[in-house]
């Protein structure tokens, strides 16, 4: 049984993680903003109440530290909920983890991932953030990962992912029998075709085939 922390427990056998982000921090910063000006509303007004009515304090401060609880610990729970918010770029797939007890884990194997769209706006470009989306061929069709913190590194790692996994895909078997290399030769011509091999690969491939004539 693989031992370790969540995200290593998920990985395959030769699977490595090449690169992770999060939601950028301007995001829980955007969350926990309207709470910490709850608390200290609440602390002004139970200071303010103490003051004004001594003889209440002893029920308002109590109270006042109930109101204070409410706002902290949505505050810890945003905290937690954008700490276990990831994207991660292995050299298999794209994985989105979420949820703090309840987890939920979505992947798109690399190749499914057909196209990559980058949304950076000017703020975004300025303190590092975006939205990086990935077309893929599964049914769910289009993964959005919004916002997310070092969008450019998390789409290079992507792509450079994919290119190494296809090269990996290229690599020609041994195989002792002669009558699958005129077959294989045809499987590399369609790939040149489409694209995914340039005549410069498909060359060499298909001396190394027929080398073994």
């Amino acid at each position: 049984m693989r031992t370790g922390s969540y995200l290593e427990r998920l990985l395959g056998e030769k699977e490595n993680i090449i690169f992770t982000t999060r939601q950028h921090w301007t995001i829980l910063v955007g969350k926990i903003l309207l709470e910490v000006i709850i608390i200290l509303a609440v602390l002004a007004a139970c200071i303010w109440s103490s003051m004004t009515y001594p003889a209440f304090a002893i029920f308002i401060l109590p109270i006042g530290f109930i109101l204070i609880i409410i706002p902290v610990i949505t505050m810890t729970l945003d905290i937690a909920r954008w700490s276990n918010y990831q994207f991660i770029v292995t050299n298999r797939r794209v994985i989105q983890i979420s949820g703090i007890f309840n987890k939920n884990v979505v992947d798109s194997n690399l190749e499914k991932v057909n196209d990559l769209k980058l949304t950076q706006p000017y703020l975004g470009r300025i303190f590092d953030y975006g939205d990086v989306e990935i077309l893929t061929a599964s049914e769910l069709g289009v993964n959005l990962f919004k916002r997310i913190a070092h969008p450019i590194q998390f789409k290079t790692a992507l792509i450079n992912a994919k290119e190494h996994l296809d090269h990996e895909n290229f690599i020609i078997p041994e195989d002792d029998s002669h009558k699958s290399i005129p077959a294989l030769i045809t499987n590399l011509d369609q790939l040149r075709k489409q694209g995914i091999l340039t005549d410069q690969e498909f060359e060499q491939k298909k001396n190394e085939l027929l080398s073994r004539l």
